[in-house]
């Protein structure tokens, strides 16, 4: 079993992420003492989108094309509407996405964010959950549909909305101490 006190966990977003999607993973999985880094398109700082308008800038560490997924215990993926659509069509995006489950390492997405993991093509025959707009989707793609606060299937973990952002930390907590997950490769 892995600590999360020693997890090192990556965060990929772009401009239009919700804010608390991004700020309350990354806070609070630094609280427990993971090391976390935040990955955007250009390794410059982002905006969020809080309610009806443009939210907070977060800063980054890195660009996510120089992203190594073998530096790193969990990749998070913070939705909102714009970010994941932008970030699915995205090759290194994609890519990093396929190299951490192809590794069996914990994928967590939320809200809207479930898309980047249809386009990586890696939701097929898996129990997810997501905002309820996106289901269709994920069904299209090949998973198992709930309306659940968060579903972890092989290490791949998924919640629905804002609401659900104490869950979805305290799952992907729970995943990263369970430590590698074998899954089908991407």
């Amino acid at each position: 079993m892995a600590d999360i006190g020693n997890a090192k966990i990556l965060i990929v977003t772009t401009h239009g992420f919700e804010q608390s999607e991004l700020e309350v993973p990354r806070d609070q999985l630094r609280a427990k003492g993971a090391t976390v880094h935040v990955a955007t398109l250009d390794g410059e700082a982002a905006t969020g989108w809080q309610g009806s308008d443009w939210g907070r800038p977060t800063g980054a560490d890195l660009r996510i094309a120089d992203a190594d997924a073998t530096q790193y215990d969990a990749l998070v993926i913070p939705g909102g509407q714009i970010n994941p659509d932008l970030l699915r069509v995205e090759a290194p995006v994609t890519a990093l996405v396929r190299a951490f489950a192809k590794q069996g390492k914990v994928i967590a997405a939320i809200c809207h964010a479930p898309w980047v993991l249809i386009e990586a093509d890696i939701v097929a025959g898996r129990e997810m959950t997501a905002y309820p707009s996106i289901r269709t989707d994920l069904r299209n793609a090949g998973a198992r549909v709930m309306d659940e606060p968060v579903i972890a299937d092989s290490g791949i973990v998924t919640s629905r909305n804002p609401g659900d952002l104490d869950a979805f930390v305290s799952k992907i907590v729970e995943e990263v101490e369970e430590g590698h997950h074998s899954r089908k490769a991407a």
